[in-house]
């Protein structure tokens, strides 16, 4: 790749650089600010942020090793991650093939902006897991580097999203639910559909089956009422302007039987009161009444502890440690298979002793209390189906690592997960 094409691919890297190892503090601050109108920089505690393109990047990054011995101050990339390449190959990625198999179908104009010239090599390793190697050009090792690193970002990103149910339903239906649903995947088996895709179009997808059901049932298996007739009846059925009908439904509301929301949303009252057994919030734009209730299984423990060993970008603070313990057993009728066994699970997570960090945590304390953090379903880092996964709520489960390893530092990390309860009623 050339350096101007480059240039132009690279427009958004972040390089962390720490004062730490600089005998001088003034040394990094004249290097950093003798460019600073080829880059923008800001400072927080010893480490300078700087964005730019690889380019400009790069030049800076020459100009910090002439500087000092010190080569691993320096933390290429969006995340922060420290650079650790001491030979001129680019350390390989173990990555979920489920979640590569997404990328590769849904994500590939993505994927291959990311990587550029360099060419991506997967091995597998087993039903589940696979090894990814970074081919760069003839010395193009650090641009190598950087591709790495944005990749790891972007699967983390898609990983950390990605959601997959299952739903009665065919081949036929197939088709057409992948017409009406681009960024999902549909796999039919023994007259089911595992449905794959990011968490927004998955809630999305639930909702329109939830509209377009007429039993109990999520998808009607008979002819005259399957799912992709419905499909088609919902897109193409035209009503009268004066009448104004149920979303729910899609009939006509009797007058004496409408229930409007404090949203000023209106449906059949007893749609609606079916509706609110299912989710009580508003079927058409989500407004949340009264409390919202998972499908965590029942049994689980919260156990908190503290230490004084401080998270990286909370160094004033101690730790707060999350132990989270849901034993296995057998799933109910909320869950994806009623009456068959389900896995277990321990997990622990990490917040900042600081005052935000414990108002987070009495907010997961109350989603807990809730059932909202884990569910039961099919675990994209395992591939196994019926465990117990995180339901929707990120969490921390390492302390150093940055965001592509699930770790600290992670400046924006404890309002990303204030936003995520909020939805959830919980502020």
């Amino acid at each position: 790749m050339s350096a101007i094409s480059r240039a132009e691919f690279f427009t958004d890297i972040i390089l962390s650089i720490d004062e730490t190892p600089f005998k001088d503090k003034g040394t990094l601050k004249n290097i950093v600010e003798s460019r600073k109108d080829c880059y923008s920089y800001e400072k927080k505690g010893s480490c300078y942020r700087v964005k730019g393109t690889f380019e400009q990047l790069h030049k800076l990054v020459r100009r910090c090793q002439r500087a000092t011995d010190h080569h691993s101050t320096a933390t290429h990339g969006r995340t922060g991650q420290h650079s650790h390449h001491a030979s001129t190959r680019v350390k390989s990625v173990e990555v979920s093939r489920v979640v590569m198999d997404y990328i590769n179908k849904k994500c590939d104009e993505k994927l291959g902006k990311i990587l550029g010239n360099c060419s991506l090599v997967p091995v597998p390793q087993s039903d589940i897991t696979a090894r990814i190697t970074f081919r760069p050009q003839s010395d193009s090792f650090r641009q190598a580097a950087f591709v790495r690193q944005r990749f790891i970002t972007f699967y983390q990103r898609v990983a950390s999203d990605l959601h997959i149910i299952s739903v009665p339903g065919d081949l036929h239906e197939q088709n057409k639910l992948q017409r009406k649903f681009p960024t999902l995947i549909f796999e039919p088996s023994n007259n089911k559909l595992t449905v794959m895709g990011p968490f927004p179009h998955i809630a999305e997808f639930k909702e329109f089956l939830w509209k377009n059901r007429s039993t109990k049932r999520l998808v009607s298996k008979t002819p005259t009422d399957s799912l992709s007739n419905r499909i088609s009846a919902s897109s193409s059925a035209h009503k009268d302007p004066d009448d104004e009908s149920c979303p729910i439904c899609m009939e006509t509301i009797v007058r004496n039987k409408k229930k409007t929301l404090r949203c000023k949303h209106s449906f059949c009252s007893d749609c609606l009161e079916k509706a609110f057994v299912y989710k009580p919030v508003c079927p058409t734009c989500g407004e949340l009444y009264g409390t919202l209730k998972g499908t965590q299984p029942d049994g689980g423990t919260m156990e908190v502890t503290k230490n004084t060993s401080p998270l990286p970008g909370y160094e004033k603070y101690g730790t707060i440690v999350i132990h989270y313990y849901i034993p296995r057993g057998i799933q109910k009728e909320e869950h994806p298979s009623p009456g068959q066994p389900y896995e277990g699970a321990s997990r622990t997570a990490y917040l900042p002793d600081s005052p935000e960090g414990r108002m987070v945590l009495g907010l997961l304390r109350r989603a807990f209390d809730q059932r909202l953090i884990f569910t039961i379903g099919r675990s994209t880092t395992s591939g196994r189906n019926n465990t117990v996964t995180w339901n929707d709520i990120h969490h921390k489960t390492s302390t150093h690592g940055g965001p592509t390893h699930y770790g600290y530092p992670d400046p924006e990390y404890l309002s990303r997960v204030r936003d995520e309860l909020k939805v959830k009623g919980i502020e």
